[in-house]
């Protein structure tokens, strides 16, 4: 007599909810942009145990380029105040015309408050000018630029300029963290 009815309860119908989410997966990969990492090609030097002292070279003030950049921003090559847009040229001039090529430093000292943008950008100028030097080679020697020779041929070509950074820290002179 009071006999309660059994409710069913309603079922969703989920069959195509797996396709929606396909689809939204599909949509967010096609539309998200996936930036590459961008850097230096640096190659450290290996961690060296602290009984191994380096020692140092002498290198003649002829194949020296020094450049600094100060806690400000300023930027000096040797000394002389310059602007990063005339580096390219400076460091051309400086690789293209030192008499032993592989003897050549360019000396890289900045300042451990310095702004990234600047480094960076001087960075960007050094590597800029080894490729206007190594495309001026390329032309002479293989008759066409640096972005169509063979592996063989860059590596030839790196080999005749090679590059030669030394990048100093000023924490490390001041007794700052190494």
């Amino acid at each position: 007599m009071f006999k309660r009815k059994k409710r069913e309860v309603p079922s969703l119908n989920t069959t195509s909810t797996a396709d929606i989410s396909f689809m939204l997966l599909i949509l967010f990969l096609v539309t998200s942009s996936m930036d590459i990492d961008k850097g230096l090609t640096r190659q450290l030097p290996p961690i060296t145990p602290d009984e191994q002292r380096v020692e140092q070279t002498d290198v003649e003030e002829r194949n020296l380029l020094s450049l600094q950049v100060a806690a400000d921003g300023t930027f000096t090559c040797n000394d002389e105040p310059m602007k990063i847009g005339l580096l390219r040229e400076r460091v051309v001039e400086f690789v293209g015309k030192t008499a032993d090529r592989d003897k050549h430093i360019i000396q890289l000292e900045t300042d451990r408050n310095a702004d990234y943008e600047v480094y960076f950008d001087i960075q960007n100028e050094i590597v800029a000018a080894y490729n206007t030097l190594r495309d001026q080679l390329a032309r002479k020697r293989f008759g066409h630029g640096l972005a169509q020779c063979t592996t063989e041929q860059k590596n030839e070509l790196r080999a005749y300029y090679p590059q030669r950074i030394a990048e100093v820290n000023n924490a490390l002179e001041e007794g700052g963290l190494p």
